[in-house]
C-alpha cells in the first residue's frame, strides 16, 4: 500500500509517517497503488479523493479534519480511527472512531532514553521556523527543535526536554506520548484551534495557547539593510526571548494522565491489529490482495 500524507513542505507532522508506519507495518509499506494509507495529518478535505485518486481502496487511520471543506469517506473508504471526537462530529461518523492521533503509536516503537538536558526546549510551526529561534533559545538557555529537522533528531531532543513549548501541534502531541509535558504557544493567526482541540479532546486537556510575537528571519537583507533596522530587529528579538521565558517560567504545562494515554495507545494498537486481520479477510479488501 501507498502512504498517503503531506510531503509538499517537509516538516517533522508529517514526515512522522514513513518513520512510524515502516515499523508497524514493515511489509505493508510498497508503494502498492491499489490502497491508500491516510495517516498522520490533517487530510480529511475535500483534496483527499483527488490526492487518492491512483488507490482502489482507501484507509483512514488517525488523521482529521480541519482545512478546507471535511470531505465525508465514501464507499471505497474504511474508516478506523480518527484524531479526536471533532473530526468524528465534522463527518458525522460515531464518536467512538474519534480516538487519538495516531502519533501516540510512537509508544510502541521509541523509548525515551534521553538524559534531560533543558528544562525548556521550545518548537516553532514549520512555517515559523526561519524566525531567529535558535538564537533565542540559546539567549536563554532552552533547548531548541527545528520542526524541520529528520525524525530522529527531533525525537533526541524531546526526550532531552523536562518541558516542552511547542507550536506545532505535533511537538505536543509526542511529547505527550513520551511524557513530557508541554505548553502550547501561537504567533501565526493562521494555526488552526479546530485541529488542536479536537486532539486535546482526545487526551482530556485543555487548548489556550499563549500569544507569542512572531519573529522574522535575521538573515534577510531587509532587516540588516540599515543600523535602524538592526537595532529594531535585536531589540524585538529581546522582547520575544523575555516573552518565552515567562511563558515557560509562569505556564501550567499539560500532561495527559498515564492511565489516559495507555488506554488510547492500547486502543490505537487494537485498531492497528484489526486493519492488519481485516486486509487478510475482509472482503472490503479483496480487491487490493
Amino acid at each position: 500500500m501507498r502512504l498517503c500524507y503531506f510531503e509538499r513542505d517537509p516538516n517533522f507532522g508529517d514526515a512522522l509517517n514513513p518513520w512510524l508506519w515502516k515499523k508497524l507495518l514493515p511489509d505493508l509499506i510498497n508503494n502498492d497503488d491499489r490502497l491508500a494509507f491516510v495517516g498522520i495529518g490533517t487530510l480529511i478535505n475535500n483534496w483527499l479523493p483527488k490526492r487518492t485518486s491512483y488507490a482502489k481502496k482507501r484507509v483512514i487511520f488517525g488523521t482529521g479534519a480541519g482545512y478546507n471543506q471535511p470531505y465525508v469517506p465514501d464507499d471505497s473508504f474504511r474508516v478506523y480511527c480518527l484524531r479526536g471526537p471533532l473530526s468524528a462530529q465534522a463527518l458525522n461518523l460515531p464518536e467512538s472512531l474519534g480516538i487519538t492521533d495516531a502519533g501516540v503509536l510512537f509508544r510502541a516503537v521509541y523509548q525515551a532514553t534521553e538524559p534531560k538536558r533543558y528544562p525548556f526546549s521550545y518548537i516553532p510551526h514549520y512555517q515559523s521556523s526561519a524566525g531567529p529561534w535558535q538564537q533565542i533559545c540559546d539567549d536563554i538557555g532552552f533547548g531548541y527543535i527545528d520542526p524541520c529537522r529528520p525524525v530522529d533528531e527531533v525525537l533526541t531532543l524531546i526526550s532531552q526536554s523536562e518541558v516542552v513549548v511547542t507550536e506545532a501541534m505535533h511537538g505536543a502531541i509526542i511529547s505527550d506520548a513520551l511524557r513530557a509535558p508541554w505548553i502550547p504557544v501561537k504567533t501565526n493567526p493562521a494555526i488552526l484551534p479546530f485541529k488542536w482541540n479536537d486532539w486535546c479532546k482526545s487526551v482530556d486537556q485543555p487548548y489556550v495557547p499563549n500569544l507569542l510575537e512572531l519573529v522574522g528571519p535575521s538573515s534577510s537583507a531587509r532587516d540588516w539593510k540599515t543600523p535602524l533596522r538592526r537595532v529594531k530587529h535585536r531589540l524585538k528579538r529581546g522582547r520575544v526571548a523575555k516573552a518565552l521565558r515567562r511563558i515557560a517560567n509562569e505556564s501550567q504545562p499539560y500532561l495527559s494522565s498515564d492511565r489516559r494515554i495507555e488506554s488510547l495507545t492500547q486502543q490505537m494498537l487494537e485498531k492497528l491489529e484489526q486493519f492488519q486481520q481485516d486486509l487478510k479477510t475482509d472482503p472490503f479488501f479483496e480487491s487490493v490482495r
